[in-house]
């Protein structure tokens, strides 16, 4: 019989989970769980630092490479990226939304699937450029958007984003999925070609492209349709009620 394994150091988990929740600071949380865990498993004080101060050590340069494309993003914001990026689409005429979202997800999907992950992404690409462009395309045909629809484009074109990327990077042959995979079957006795792994991520990915641009492609009718609603839903029936009442006690 195996031996009984005590579970209660996973109390860590629920301890990030309640950190979460309740919005703490994430470093914070993250040393509780860690400590909570190695007391609650005897595990000594300082060899639990000596852990936390060697994952440190070990991921700091990962820190600056996440620090420094934010900085540079956060500058370009500031000085009127997502702006120029808005007033260049409008330019034209053209160009929809549906339009600009279907491009992006061919680009970012046939880039995911040569292994240029890097190239897109919502910090760096979704918020600053394509998040603004499709707001632009928008307001070009349609006029100053509300904030229902135009938070609606933004989460558009985030999932673009996801799509195209979870897709593509599973045609790739070096990606971790599919290294994963051929590492299971191997070690069952299967021998399998990443290659041939990779072949067959193509039918999902060319599945996933079609259906995802077909609900872009119904965008731009769905956009006018509620822009043309939008007025009318805007304006509560009591309320209007409440002024004709108001205008037949004045008479």
């Amino acid at each position: 019989m195996a031996p009984d394994v005590s579970l209660w150091p996973l109390l860590g988990v629920a301890v990030i989970i309640a950190g979460f929740v309740l919005r703490f600071n994430p470093m914070i949380v993250v040393i509780a769980a860690a400590v909570t865990t190695a007391v609650i498993a005897k595990y000594d004080i300082s060899g639990t630092l000596a852990a936390i101060g060697t994952g440190f050590l070990k991921t700091r340069n990962l820190t600056l490479a996440i620090i420094l494309p934010l900085a540079t993003i956060g500058l370009l914001e500031r000085h009127g990226l997502r702006q120029h990026a808005q007033a260049w689409i409008q330019r034209f005429r053209n160009a929809t939304t549906g339009q600009l979202l279907i491009v992006y997800l061919a680009v970012r999907e046939l880039f995911a699937a040569v292994g240029l992950t890097g190239l897109g992404g919502h910090v760096q690409m979704v918020r600053p450029l394509i998040a603004p462009m499709a707001e632009g395309a928008a307001e070009a045909r349609h006029g100053p958007l509300p904030d229902r629809i135009r938070y609606k484009l933004r989460a558009l074109a985030a999932a673009t984003d996801n799509v195209g990327l979870f897709f593509g990077e599973d045609i790739f042959v070096a990606f971790g999925a599919i290294v994963l995979i051929n590492t299971f079957l191997h070690e069952a006795g299967i021998n399998v070609d990443p290659l041939k792994v990779a072949f067959w991520g193509l039918p999902t990915a060319g599945a996933a492209f079609v259906i995802h641009a077909f609900r872009l492609w119904r965008l731009d009718s769905a956009l006018a349709r509620e822009m043309h609603e939008a007025p009318v839903a805007e304006t509560p029936a009591p309320v209007a009620q409440v002024e004709q009442g108001q205008q037949g006690a004045s008479a």
